[in-house]
Formats: structure tokens, sequence, C-alpha cells
């Protein structure tokens, strides 16, 4: 495992914190370390490594090592990790500030950088809908923290199970901007090779990926056991929203992940609204108290803040390369767009929410913390801003020059081997184009 002390580990936020121990985070422990609302006065986080010495786990009957009998910060009201406030002021956390201990002024600027990137596609993208460009667009307004802190702890081998809406966690990855809009233009199955860039192609059926998450984690330990690897493995994560949670699919899948202690990170981002139903209506307690039930640690975190949500996923994904098995993160946001360009969230949402949540931006928070750090400046600003215009432009230029596919490639991959009911559909269906071009009627 490489040393939290190597400079590279600065280019590469996945890394650092791992030698942390994570023994003293609860079985089930939704009741994690509390932040206070209050103010805490602005510490800068150290512009030094973690050190590279581990606490030991202790050892388990079943040879994994074993988790915390009690959670921690038990009684607290506000168990939700919070390390950067609404007003940019950092709050120290004896339990998390070690797995940020290497993000210093110039990566928390970075980190800034993609979240106003990935917020400046989703416009582009959105009014590249509204202009006719494209079938439909899920917009993430909001929740840029939630994806960018959770995908920039990713290690490139580990592996990516999302829904519909993780465009940053997909830009992260090192999806092309273009190749984020291909599925909603109707272009492809899939805008990006899943083996490149080691996510999954989007799930629209809810709730489905975190199996195949699962799925994918016990292969991960039958490839270790076979090989004889112990101690740091890839992990698969998935993402889904507050109303997958619902779902039967991911039931399943935290029972069988918890069984078989799979390396995995479930990430929910309880944005308040599965379509139209808020969250008080189907969960009557903080959706991670679902860890609990399942034998598993779970930790909520203030899903607007990317500092948090980096520390918490470094956290779980340390624990399920080391054999703890899976954790359930609950990045609590919002989401301040419609569900997808087809939704109008005015039948269902007063602006009095809306303003709520507009006062917690999960991108003035981390800009104002550099200001007041003297980080960002007006100049600085306006580079970064550039750089988000010219991938709004490199998108609105390449959604342009993506070209429809034939009507003979939807009967292409549906089976691997060629035969004859598929070949007598296809030839049904091109008597049927055939029959509007004899009457110069147009089949689309």
């Amino acid at each position: 495992m490489p040393s939290t002390t190597d400079p590279r580990t600065r280019q590469d936020l996945s890394r650092a914190g791992e030698s942390a121990s994570s023994a003293d985070s609860a079985h089930g422990g939704a009741r994690d370390r509390a932040v206070p609302d209050r103010a805490v006065p602005d510490r800068a986080v150290p512009d030094r490594a973690v050190p590279d010495r581990a606490v030991p786990d202790r050892p388990a009957s079943n040879g994994r090592p074993a988790r915390a009998s009690a959670p921690r910060g038990e009684g607290h009201d506000d168990v939700t990790v919070r390390l950067l406030d609404a007003e940019g002021v950092r709050h120290p956390d004896a339990a998390y500030d070690r797995w940020v201990g290497d993000v210093d002024d110039a990566a928390l600027l970075r980190l800034y950088e993609d979240l106003v990137v990935v917020r400046r596609i989703d416009t582009e993208a959105t009014a590249l809908q509204r202009q006719g460009q494209l079938a439909l667009w899920p917009p993430l307004l909001g929740q840029e923290a939630a994806q960018i802190g959770s995908a920039r702890a990713l290690r490139d081998d580990d592996f990516v199970f999302s829904s519909y809406r993780e465009h940053a966690v997909a830009h992260a990855r090192g999806v092309a901007p273009v190749d984020l809009l291909r599925v909603w233009r109707g272009a492809v199955g899939s805008g990006w090779n899943p083996h490149e860039a080691r996510m999954a192609p989007m799930q629209v059926i809810i709730g489905a990926q975190s199996l195949q998450a699962v799925g994918y984690g016990v292969g991960i330990l039958a490839d270790a056991e076979r090989e004889g690897r112990t101690g740091d493995t890839e992990v698969a994560v998935t993402y889904f929203g507050d109303g997958a949670t619902s779902q039967g699919d991911v039931s399943e899948a935290f029972t069988f992940a918890s069984t078989w202690s799979a390396p995995v990170v479930f990430f929910c981002q309880n944005n308040q609204w599965a379509i139209s139903e808020p969250v008080s209506l189907q969960s009557k307690v903080p959706l991670v108290e679902r860890a609990r039930g399942f034998g598993m640690p779970g930790v909520r975190v203030d899903g607007n803040d990317v500092l948090a949500v980096l520390a918490v996923t470094r956290e779980a994904l340390h624990r399920a390369r080391t054999g703890g098995g899976p954790t359930l993160i609950e990045a609590v946001t919002y989401r301040r767009g419609p569900h997808t360009t087809a939704d109008d969230p005015t039948r269902y949402r007063t602006s009095a929410e809306i303003e709520h949540w507009e006062a917690r931006d999960p991108v003035a928070r981390v800009a104002a913390h550099l200001r007041g750090r003297g980080v960002l400046d007006d100049d600085v600003e306006a580079r970064v801003q550039e750089s988000a215009d010219a991938v709004a432009a490199e998108l609105r230029a390449g959604i342009s020059q993506v070209e429809d596919p034939s009507w003979e490639a939807i009967f292409a991959d549906v089976y691997a081997e060629p035969h004859h009911e598929l070949a007598a559909e296809r030839d049904a269906y091109a008597r049927y184009l055939d029959g509007f071009e004899a009457t110069g009627e147009d089949a689309r």
C-alpha cells in the first residue's frame, strides 16, 4: 500500500488516509461523529500528509477485522458529518480530519474547479434539451459536491455502478463531455466504454445497479481468493437516490453485501425527493439507520460539503479494501432542479424550500472558504469560469456531430449469434419502413 507521505498523493485524492484505522467505525454506526452547528474558528488543514502508520484492527473469529462494538458519538443530536459549513467555515473533526490531511489549498481549489465545471456541463445540457438537441436530461444542480467528493476518493481500479444522474461522477472518471450526452440524444446505449472508464453504463431501472455492484464485489473477493491476495482489493461503488431505498433490489443488495463482507460502498444521494414524493413519506428515520438492520456501518454526511464527502468516502473505501465489508453512506443534499426536464417541480415544492437549500449551495461554500484563505480571488475565479465555459463549448460543438444510428443497429447487438427469428423481425421492420417510403410519409 503506498505511503500517504508520498508527494504523489497530492495529485491522487484517492490515496490519502488509507493507513488510518477503520476499527473505530461502529457496527451499524449510523450515529457517527457529530459536528456542532455553532461556528468553530477557521483552522486550515495542515499542509502535510497523514502519518503513515496504521492502528491495527482487532482480529475476528472469521479472520476479518472486527468492527467496534459501540457507535461513535452516541447521544449527539446532530449526527451529520460536516467539515465545511454553509458559510465556508472549516470545522475540525478528530475522526475525519485524518482522511483529508493531504487536502491543502491547491487540492481544494481543484475540487472547487470540478464543481464549477460539472455545474456548467449540467446547465449547458439542460439548454441543449430545451433546444431539441436531447430527448431528455436529468439535472444534477445542487448535488455536485456529493458526486465530486465521492468520485475523487476512488482509485483507478475501483468500479462504479451508477443511476442516471451521476454526470459528475462520470466526468471525474474521465468520460468526455459529449459522451455524457449521447444516451440522452438517443444515439447509443452507453455513451462511454465501461472498461476504460471503470464505470458501468447508467442504470435507469431504479435500484438495479446496487445488486450489480454487489455481484461485482463478490467477484472481487473470488478473484482475490483465487490469486491469494489479501488486504488491498479494488472496490465496487454504487450510487442511488433516496427513492431507490424503497426498492427491493437495494435491500437485497444490502443483505448480500453484508453477508459476504463484499467490498462495496453504497452511496445514497438523499436529494429529498423521489420525483414528487418527499423522503419523509418513504422513511420515518434517517435512511442511514437502515445500515444497522443489515449489519453494516453507516454514516450520514452533509452532501453539500465536498470535503466531508471526500473524507467519509475514503474511510468507507479503506474499510472495504481491507476486509471490513460494505458501508452505507447517506449524503444529505438537495435536487434544486427538476427530476428530469420533463418534470415540473413547482407542482410539489415551495419556493421557500428551494431558497433554504440555495443558501446551502455546495459551490458557494467552497468558494467562501477559499476566498477567506486568500486562495480564490476574482482572477482565479475568472480562470475557473473560462475553463468551465470551454468545456461547455466543447459539449455543444460535439453533440452536433453525433450521428443518429441506422435502424439496422437496433438488431445488431441483441444476441451474440444471429438466428432466424431475429432476421425475420428485422425483415418485417424493413418492410414496415418501406411502406412509409411508398406513401411519401416520414416513418419517424
